[in-house]
């Protein structure tokens, strides 16, 4: 009788624990704590025993594999939207019925162009979490909620950077190269698609950085003195990276991508140092009975 209403029991609270499932795989994936073991220690064992590397290979093979996969599914369903993608990267210069093709496999190329970077974007929130999973093992519980947080905010800082390059780069841009000496210009699917989809992934990109700095430094990789001493190189390098991204050398457009790019660099020099004092919170060791009755 007892085994009878045992098994009704779990019957009938099969759909309760069904839904809370997830939530408690969630719990016990945050709260496991790794060994304490120091980079040096890992690296000796590394070299003493090479099956380690392997494994860690072979781990990093098989997430990258699911990443590249999803990649590629998310860019085949970009196939059923691309159309209407394209039009709208078009409107700033009237749609994509201003668009003149003199090649026959241009329009093509625009479209996958166009299919690859809307499946990059769908899929970034799941390559992120491929690499918050390979780093994994090796992450306290502190440092896994920090990193975990952080896949979501690499999506939206994305898209906002998505946003920043079509709304207020891409018409300056645009005013400016085809208003240029006076020549009439009829732009070309392969060459504006290519322009547009570039200026749009490096900025997206470049929007990712302080998030990157806050990561690394919550890790202990960076420190925002680092950062602050380096500033000089810094701009050096993003006017480099602006040059390489923008078309055209002209100081409006350039300025136009390094404007942001620098306030985001100063933004991320506080983050780094938000994330260091979260850190030296987290490693404090705690006060004893005594010292507290005292």
């Amino acid at each position: 009788m007892r085994k009878a209403l045992r098994t009704l029991w779990r019957a009938l609270t099969a759909p309760l624990r069904l839904i809370a499932w997830p939530f408690r795989a969630l719990r016990e994936f945050l709260n496991y704590e790794p060994e304490e073991t120091s980079t040096a220690d890992v690296f000796s064992r590394a070299f003493e025993e090479p099956a380690v590397l392997l494994e860690h290979l072979e781990a990093l093979r098989r997430h990258l594999f699911r990443a590249v996969l999803v990649l590629a599914v998310t860019t085949a369903g970009s196939f059923l939207f691309a159309p209407r993608i394209l039009d709208y990267l078009a409107r700033p210069i009237g749609g994509i019925q201003a668009l003149q093709a003199i090649e026959v496999t241009e329009s093509i190329g625009a479209f996958m162009r166009v299919s690859l970077l809307t499946g990059f974007a769908l899929a970034l929130p799941y390559i992120a979490f491929e690499g918050f999973a390979f780093m994994n093992p090796g992450l306290k519980r502190s440092e896994r909620a920090m990193v975990l947080f952080s896949v979501p905010m690499a999506f939206l800082l994305f898209v906002a950077g998505l946003a920043f390059t079509y709304f207020i780069v891409l018409p300056a841009a645009l005013d400016f190269l085809l208003s240029f000496m006076g020549i009439p210009t009829i732009p070309r699917p392969s060459n504006y698609i290519r322009f547009v989809t570039n200026l749009m992934l490096w900025i997206g990109l470049a929007f990712e950085f302080p998030l990157v700095i806050y990561v690394l430094a919550g890790l202990g990789f960076v420190r925002a003195r680092t950062l602050v001493r380096g500033w000089r190189f810094a701009i050096v390098g993003i006017a480099v990276l602006a040059a390489a991204a923008t078309p055209t050398v002209d100081p409006v457009n350039m300025a136009l991508v390094m404007g942001p790019m620098i306030v985001l660099y100063f933004f991320s020099i506080l983050l780094a140092a938000l994330a260091q004092a979260g850190r030296r919170r987290r490693e404090q060791p705690p006060e004893p009975d005594g010292a507290m009755a005292a």
